[in-house]
């Protein structure tokens, strides 16, 4: 990447930039290859974030199904984040994972899964966890269950069987999506082997077609999970390699000290054979003495994520733009690799994370605000639905991991929190999954991939032209909701 004009002596952040187009012989977004090249087997340069909000098991299949990587959060007790790693595993790479409720459920128990425009449904079954087709009483779709009165059950709203998909009869992704177009349906039961295994959709199939899955050498999604810097580093580490995790992060708000050094060391010396991942930082000295600790990939950003008030409270971090701009430098002179954690909330951000060296942008509160996401659905007086987000070092997050200590010790913790303990990150009424997130932000990062002229990750390092923009500037890239 190289600036337009003289490189700026002020650090900076991503609404102060944007990128000049450039002569391009890229003809199309889907002649981009988005994957990262960082050691992971990941397809697109997307990571959500280890937030006890943001990522559990639900989300990280889906984003792995996509080409994505979800890290589980360092507060999942161990035994929780080895079930959550055995659970992804096992999910399809293909389909969706199904969501099964018996007849005599409630819209109320469906509607707490699955918002009424989410594009999926609910398998309506009798039986147990292994359901049997014959034990399918059909699928109500989501827009069904935006419709129906909440204490109506769901045996009652299905109207035909089921369409089914046999696991091992359809050919490919592009098969299914004619079948189901043919028999003008939108969401399928698959099965195998007589057993219900997942669902398809339409906008499944078509997915399928668009993205390649990011999987371990087995076949299997993947699945990073984080580990703190203190208590015996090297049991959990070695734990988690054990449940099978593909990446893993070693994480603290302040990367650059010497209790993370010791951990990384720890953690080195163990020979697992993953990635490591470490941070947060936000210099090249940080990421000189985290290379040199053991760490492959680094976790960059102080403060611009959406839910941590750092900055406020201690004057602490760096404009994001400039930030993984230095680390990425230095880490490409080592061979290292650097992750961006944390201030998008646009896909032009995405892509100016990439522009600016990284391998991948790591994604919080944007992903908070998805079916997938941890956490119950909820409806403001308004209508609008929403789910709760908090930052990993507020008050809640604190008195969280702290539970077990005796009320001094946890109030003593409680009274140095950093972050927000509650806010409502609200779904997007069409983009309610993550997978309707990923699109929009791939399709935008494609595009910024053409108008540079690059067709891959490093030559949109290479290539990518950055120029400096004023507030208005900005203001004018906006587009206009209603007339002026």
């Amino acid at each position: 990447m190289h600036f337009s004009g003289e490189r700026p002596t002020v650090d900076l952040t991503y609404s102060d930039v944007f990128l000049v187009p450039r002569r391009s012989g890229v003809a199309s977004r889907l002649d981009v290859d988005l994957a990262p090249r960082d050691g992971t087997t990941a397809t697109l340069p997307l990571v959500a974030s280890n937030m006890n909000s943001v990522t559990g098991p639900r989300l990280a299949a889906a984003l792995a199904r996509r080409g994505g990587l979800a890290v589980l959060p360092q507060d999942m007790p161990l035994q929780e984040v080895d079930r959550a790693i055995r659970w992804v595993k096992e999910q399809p790479v293909v389909w969706d994972s199904p969501l099964v409720l018996p007849p005599d459920a409630l819209v109320s128990d469906a509607a707490a899964l699955l918002p009424p425009a989410s594009g999926h449904g609910i398998v309506v079954a009798a039986g147990g966890p292994q359901v049997h087709v014959d034990d399918i009483v059909g699928i109500v779709s989501a827009e069904r269950l935006g419709t129906a009165l909440p204490d109506a059950r769901l045996g009652d709203l299905v109207r035909s069987r089921a369409i089914s998909i046999d696991a091992d009869d359809v050919p490919s992704p592009r098969a299914a999506f004619d079948l189901l177009v043919a028999a003008d349906a939108d969401l399928a039961a698959v099965v195998h082997h007589g057993h219900l295994v997942g669902t398809m959709s339409q906008r499944t199939a078509l997915r399928a077609t668009l993205y390649q899955p990011a999987i371990d050498g087995d076949g299997r999604l993947i699945v990073a999970a984080a580990v703190g810097i203190n208590g015996d580093v090297g049991a959990k580490a070695e734990a988690l390699a054990a449940a099978g995790v593909d990446v893993l992060v070693v994480d603290t708000a302040h990367g650059h000290q010497e209790s993370m050094l010791r951990a990384l060391r720890t953690v080195a010396g163990l020979g697992l054979g993953l990635p490591v991942v470490a941070g947060n930082i936000v210099t090249a000295e940080g990421v000189a003495d985290l290379v040199d600790a053991g760490a492959t990939i680094l976790k960059v950003g102080v403060g611009p994520g959406a839910m941590c008030t750092t900055r406020m409270m201690t004057a602490v971090g760096r404009p994001q733009f400039s930030a993984v701009l230095e680390t990425a430098e230095a880490a490409r002179a080592v061979g290292a690799h650097v992750w961006a954690d944390g201030g998008v909330r646009y896909p032009r951000d995405v892509a100016l994370a990439l522009a600016a060296g990284a391998a991948s942008v790591m994604i919080g509160s944007w992903f908070a605000g998805t079916i997938e996401a941890p956490g119950e659905l909820r409806v403001d007086p308004d209508g609008r639905v929403y789910k709760e987000s908090w930052g990993m070092a507020s008050t809640k997050a604190v008195q969280g991991r702290f539970g077990r200590l005796d009320a001094y010790e946890r109030a003593r913790k409680e009274l140095f929190a950093e972050g927000i303990s509650s806010s409502r990150i609200y779904l997007d009424p069409l983009r309610p999954s993550v997978e309707d997130l990923v699109d929009m932000i791939t399709s935008g990062v494609r595009s910024s991939f053409t108008y540079a002229g690059a067709a891959t990750v490093p030559e949109f390092h290479e290539r990518a032209t950055v120029g400096l923009q004023s507030a208005a500037g900005y203001e004018e890239g906006k587009a206009l909701p209603v007339s002026w």
